[in-house]
């Protein structure tokens, strides 16, 4: 039995894509917490040198090698920083944060290049206009998403990622370029709709009908160089971000387990980008929000 739950983790990490979304979309919610069935790996183990099983132990090669394969790169140590980069912040601040002046103290602290945020609201908003204001002086706002960056912002506008059914006054994307001292770079903020997980499976239809939409726009974007920051309700794995991780990169190293943030399960804020290298992702101390906020060292081609 140890070397047959063996064999079956195995294939479910090898061949994921397998899994059908037909009923309850089994295949995104496996993929939604794929990393964490190395966990089952490790009872296995504890299982089969209880019992001694010597097949059980060869069969745990398997899922060993497939999780290695899939994720033990995200384990090595980032490259050094290069003259090339940028370091961005992204952090969805929850629209019942009760500290944003702390929030976006703790967010300019790290010093990056630019802060994407999610969830902004009156008078939150105001709040950090105000407190990031001195280090960052260019700002775009648009609905409840903007970016803070410490080079100019141009040619801002908004995002139509709304997915059908969704009220009007739902403003959750924009774009905008940023000049920095490498070029120009078209930088993206998203916030894609929430999924549920329910006793039917999982909820994730408008936040995949969005992700579509998002990823058209990245496909028509003129500018080569382009970085998404988004609360994207997703894991990189997840089939339903398809639209978007077969145009861009996703971290090569680190995990940054980002959601809910007193117990991490999964990283739901990504940073992506095209024609640029996101090297590393690692997560910042806890804010007033239920996100961890995600800083990620980006390398422009």
């Amino acid at each position: 039995m140890l070397a047959g739950l063996a064999v079956l983790t195995a294939a479910l990490l090898a061949f994921h894509r397998a899994v059908p979304n037909s009923v309850g979309r089994l295949g995104s919610l496996l993929e939604s917490f794929l990393p964490w069935l190395g966990l089952t790996v490790v009872v296995l183990l504890a299982l089969a040198l209880l019992r001694r099983s010597a097949l059980a132990l060869v069969a745990l090669l398997l899922p060993a090698a497939a999780w290695t394969y899939l994720f033990g790169g995200l384990l090595l140590p980032g490259p050094e920083p290069g003259a090339r980069d940028l370091l961005v912040v992204q952090h969805n601040v929850s629209d019942e944060n009760t500290d944003p002046a702390g929030t976006a103290r703790a967010l300019a602290d790290a010093a990056p290049d630019l802060i994407g945020l999610e969830e902004l609201v009156p008078p939150a908003l105001a709040v950090y206009e105000k407190t990031l204001a001195p280090e960052y002086p260019y700002r775009a706002v648009l609905g409840t998403v903007g970016l803070w960056s410490k080079h100019p912002l141009t040619g801002t506008r908004p995002l139509d990622i709304r997915p059908k059914g969704i009220e009007e006054g739902w403003s959750r994307g924009l774009r905008t370029v940023v000049r920095t001292p490498h070029g120009e770079i078209a930088a993206y903020v998203a916030h894609l709709p929430s999924i549920r997980i329910r006793a039917s499976g999982l909820a994730s239809g408008p936040r995949d009908e969005s992700a579509r939409l998002l990823g058209r726009a990245v496909a028509a974007e003129e500018v080569k160089a382009v970085i998404l920051l988004g609360d994207l309700n997703s894991t990189v794995e997840d089939r339903g971000l398809a639209p978007l991780t077969s145009r861009m990169n996703a971290a090569e190293r680190g995990f940054a387990l980002s959601f809910p943030a007193t117990l991490p399960l999964a990283r739901i804020d990504q940073v992506m980008a095209r024609s640029a290298t996101v090297g590393h992702i690692r997560t910042l101390p806890a804010t007033g929000s239920d996100h961890l906020p995600v800083a990620a060292r980006v390398t422009l081609d």
